[in-house]
């Protein structure tokens, strides 16, 4: 920001300038007033005096704007009151003094969106954005009153990583942890803590991790490598083919199973393992359940 004494004078010089527009636009309404009311009594005074009825009717519309001229000059002198042309030794100071505390002034508590507002008007006399000059960032200039100029780069919220800024560093990022071994959740969570974006201004999940490596043709992490998946799992879980052979199902049944709710399991991520809890209950229900169905098909034959 440009000297910030020199803005609140730039300030001042634009409070006056627009006081003194104001002023125009208010002798402008007397102006006007006074007209209607002089062309008023003109038409009173050229009636015939033996015409009563429209002697009366101009008289009344005499006196109408009459009336108005008042009011307007009534509310005239109140905002000459209020709204002084110049700004005097006082109000110059204050404006000093706005300029010296303004960052102070712009992040307080007190002053409302309405000042704020107010303020960048004293301030900025221009702003030029320009969208397309950088990928995913809005390239603005601002001219401030006092001339100065000063130009910003903003990153812009995208809807498609097209428009990412910096669309080449992520890439490489996701696939540097990818190589680590790292989850789609575990990706997610360290770029946020590094300060990655995803698109629409959101953090990022797993499923967002999920869907850009497979544009880019990133492989799944397979938490047991290329290895088949074990019966069990570390943690004491099941795989598909642990909870087939324990149930005495085939693994399509197992994820029937799942999709209707009777079996509780998860996967790290797409692409990954089924991890299926299994207590000795489940699979005793479950046991009885697989031999009642059988025997219900073998009586239907």
């Amino acid at each position: 920001m440009p000297d910030q004494i020199e803005i609140a004078l730039a300030a001042a010089g634009q409070l006056e300038q627009e006081s003194r527009q104001l002023e125009r636009q208010w002798a402008l309404r007397v102006e006007r007033a006074r007209y209607e009311a002089e062309r008023a009594r003109r038409q009173y005074d050229a009636v015939e005096p033996e015409n009563r009825l429209v002697a009366r009717s101009l008289e009344r519309a005499w006196e109408e704007k009459l009336r108005v001229v008042e009011a307007v000059e009534q509310q005239h002198a109140r905002w000459r009151v209020q709204e002084p042309l110049l700004i005097g030794p006082a109000e110059r100071a204050g404006l000093q003094a706005l300029g010296e505390n303004l960052p102070r002034i712009w992040h307080t508590a007190t002053t409302s969106a309405a000042d704020r507002k107010r303020i960048l008007r004293f301030v900025i006399r221009e702003v030029v954005l320009d969208q397309k000059r950088t990928r995913g960032q809005v390239w603005l200039k601002i001219v401030w009153q006092t001339g100065a100029t000063s130009e910003h780069h903003v990153q812009r919220r995208v809807h498609t990583y097209r428009d990412y800024i910096d669309i080449d560093r992520l890439r490489r990022r996701i696939a540097e942890l990818n190589a680590e071994h790292k989850m789609d959740g575990e990706i997610a969570a360290i770029l946020n803590q590094e300060g990655f974006i995803a698109a629409r201004g959101c953090a990022f999940k797993g499923e967002n991790v999920w869907v850009l490596r497979t544009r880019w043709g990133i492989p799944t992490v397979k938490i047991n490598g290329m290895d088949k998946n074990p019966m069990r799992w570390p943690d004491g879980s099941f795989s598909i083919q642990g909870a087939a052979a324990e149930l005495g199902v085939t693994p399509q049944t197992v994820f029937d199973y799942l999709a209707r709710g009777l079996l509780a399991g998860h996967q790290l991520a797409k692409g990954e393992p089924w991890q299926i809890e299994l207590s000795g209950k489940q699979i005793a229900q479950l046991r009885n359940r697989v031999r009642r169905t059988k025997r219900s098909k073998k009586e239907a034959s």
